[in-house]
């Protein structure tokens, strides 16, 4: 039922999504540089007839592992842990009227809209505390500022012009994303546009991470040399003072 109702959302139904939406955005591209302190993008569009708007920014997709420690002879270690896949790296949102106004909690689940529809379920989990890691999980990304409490506020403008401003703190991933905008209206999505956004490291941090991610072993290396390097340099430094 939910891959029958994605796919028709959208490919469209006739030219269902293609006549009712029509979305983009201020920046498909964005680099990350050294002094990079977090940015705004601003999704706007045209809408065909009435209904609210929902816009979701969300990706990279990654695997995330959360550990829960526990207390062993007094010392805190690292007890059980849960494998998570497919996480989107950053989740934000905006819409016209808070969400549990325009679409019941089932639609959230199936289109992934808002935080409580984000299918995060741990493997081979025992129910009772699968939900404890998904809380932990999503308080973890909210405390780092990727996945934002409060949701932005989608504007109306003769009730056909929409716009909404995301933004993205400075810590947020590298990789590819989404921008997704639904239209919704008596509880249903009836039609939905997705833009493609690429977030990625720029200048001369570009050319550490890629030497980090292409030669990983060589990377340790440098790394260990150059923090032995700073640390006789700095025990010289401290000799003569």
């Amino acid at each position: 039922m939910a891959l029958a109702l994605l796919a028709a959302v959208f490919a469209g139904t006739g030219k269902l999504a293609a006549q009712e939406i029509m979305a983009g955005l201020s920046h498909h591209a964005i680099g990350i540089t050294a002094d990079f302190a977090g940015t705004e993008i601003l999704v706007f569009g045209a809408i065909e007839s009435e209904g609210d708007i929902v816009v979701v920014v969300r990706g990279p997709r990654q695997e995330v592992v959360v550990r829960k420690k526990a207390p062993v002879f007094g010392i805190w270690v690292n007890a059980q842990s849960a494998v998570f896949q497919s996480v989107p790296g950053f989740y934000g949102l905006a819409s016209t009227r808070p969400l549990g106004e325009i679409v019941d909690a089932d639609m959230r689940r199936v289109m992934e809209i808002g935080i409580d529809g984000l299918r995060l379920e741990p493997a081979d989990m025992e129910p009772s505390v699968r939900e404890e890691f998904r809380a932990a999980l999503i308080e973890l990304k909210q405390a780092e500022g990727l996945y934002p409490m409060e949701p932005s506020t989608v504007s109306l403008a003769g009730g056909r012009l929409f716009r909404a401003t995301i933004v993205l703190p400075a810590g947020v991933p590298v990789g590819t994303y989404a921008a997704d905008t639904f239209l919704i209206r008596n509880g249903n999505v009836v039609a939905a546009q997705s833009s493609p956004l690429i977030i990625s490291k720029a200048g001369f941090g570009a050319e550490i991470y890629n030497f980090a991610h292409r030669e990983s072993e060589f990377y340790g290396i440098a790394a260990v040399i150059a923090a032995v390097i700073a640390g006789l340099a700095g025990n010289l430094l401290f000799r003569r003072t």
